[in-house]
């Protein structure tokens, strides 16, 4: 991310995690105007395009998504010497942090606000941006956990192999592209049965999907969404304060070697006919305790050829809550399920499999997802080990799934 050497992009967006195209180390993230538009996950532009996307094809339909959202921005131009930015939250050195000491930084931003309804809670924009090209978005939004709605886009970023826990007792992830910190309940309450965390987050656009984690880049971003969950707190009226992550993150996430009887390396785990994974390369899998344990495999223009994923803080297992209901006939099913009692729900298609379970700790999501329908049988032979063993993993064992024909 250097702020003399802009960096290419690269193409999609992804539902995998993160979006494609190389970041430098060191400096800013030289980014188009695409890098900040709001994107869907693969799957969803496989439906529109029929097929992988080119990378100009991408930019344009993130362009035209992109349309109009700068309009309702109040904007206040760099460099703002005295003020400060992004909800009152960071000062110029705050900023000169995220932009390599760099002070010409632009900032616009939309104001945090409730809606009239107040269902979907507070939310609020802000955009930090270099004339050298680097640009870096954070939000104030609460995570949307209807079916079909924006959550599982967002954790398809949010949640990606790349990301590490921020710790001390903290719900959130950083990598040195994306950070995101479910502000504390104690402070803004416990959110209702229908209703998602309320998070903060900040991207700096595109990215290389690599193990190559630049840990500098990462303790910025943690120290800035960090900066923005405390000056939301405090103008809440909460005492607490959330103490500097930077120094307590874990190792960033690796490329793991396994064996063909571990994927993902969880021991008993096998693809189809027990056969090596050679058709798939090294699987990039989430490092340490954390809230998510995400093995992305394949990677192809950002997109997992198949990614596995447990997901075992009811928070965020939230977001999957309602999709838990898809899946027609083809149902999974627990061992001991009766007409009055379940362990939970899922459902088996070629794409994707997905299992809820109520645990002890509350609800947590195993799921499987391809890019395409050609690893149907993958699927299906992976789901019912990788749930037994993820469950043993997190307090929610025995539980073994019985599937559809």
């Amino acid at each position: 991310m250097s702020d003399d050497e802009p960096t290419t992009t690269g193409s999609s967006a992804h539902g995998g995690g993160t979006g494609t195209g190389a970041t430098g180390t060191g400096g800013d993230v030289a980014a188009a105007d695409v890098v900040s538009a709001p994107r869907r996950p693969w799957w969803h532009w496989r439906r529109l395009t029929r097929g992988r996307l080119r990378p100009a094809v991408a930019a344009a339909l993130a362009g035209a998504l992109l349309g109009g959202t700068g309009v309702a921005w109040q904007t206040r131009t760099g460099p703002f010497a005295g003020e400060r930015a992004c909800w009152g939250a960071f000062d110029e050195g705050d900023v000169a942090d995220l932009f390599h000491g760099k002070r010409d930084i632009e900032a616009a931003e939309i104001p945090v606000t409730t809606s009239r309804s107040g269902s979907e809670g507070p939310s609020g924009r802000c955009q930090l941006t270099s004339p050298r090209g680097a640009r870096i978005t954070a939000r104030l939004h609460r995570l949307d956990v209807r079916f079909g709605g924006a959550g599982d886009t967002w954790a398809d970023e949010y949640l990606s192999a790349r990301m590490t826990p921020l710790g001390g007792g903290v719900l959130g992830m950083v990598s040195d592209t994306r950070a995101w910190l479910a502000v504390p309940e104690g402070c803004v309450g416990r959110p209702s049965e229908d209703e998602g965390p309320l998070v903060v987050d900040m991207e700096t656009g595109w990215t290389s999907y690599d193990d190559e984690v630049d840990t500098g880049e990462r303790a910025r971003l943690a120290r800035a969404v960090v900066k923005l969950a405390n000056d939301y707190m405090r103008d809440k009226g909460c005492t607490r304060t959330l103490a500097d992550p930077s120094d307590r993150l874990a190792a960033p996430a690796g490329f793991l070697d396994e064996r063909k009887d571990a994927i993902c390396g969880v021991k008993g785990l096998r693809l189809h006919g027990g056969r090596k994974a050679d058709g798939y390369r090294h699987p990039l899998v989430t490092r340490g305790p954390a809230p998510v344990r995400t093995c992305d495999r394949d990677v192809l223009f950002g997109h997992p050829s198949l990614r596995l994923m447990t997901v075992a803080d009811p928070r965020l297992a939230a977001l999957y809550r309602d999709l838990s209901f898809d899946g027609g006939r083809r149902r999974v099913t627990a061992a001991g399920d009766t007409k009055e009692y379940s362990r939970g729900r899922g459902f088996l298609r070629d794409d994707m499999a997905l299992y809820q379970a109520e645990c002890q700790t509350g609800q947590v999501t195993f799921l499987i997802r391809a890019d395409d329908g050609d690893q149907a049988a993958d699927i299906r032979a992976l789901l019912p080990r990788y749930v037994a063993a993820e469950a043993d993993r997190v307090g929610c064992g025995p539980l073994r799934l019985r599937m559809p024909a």
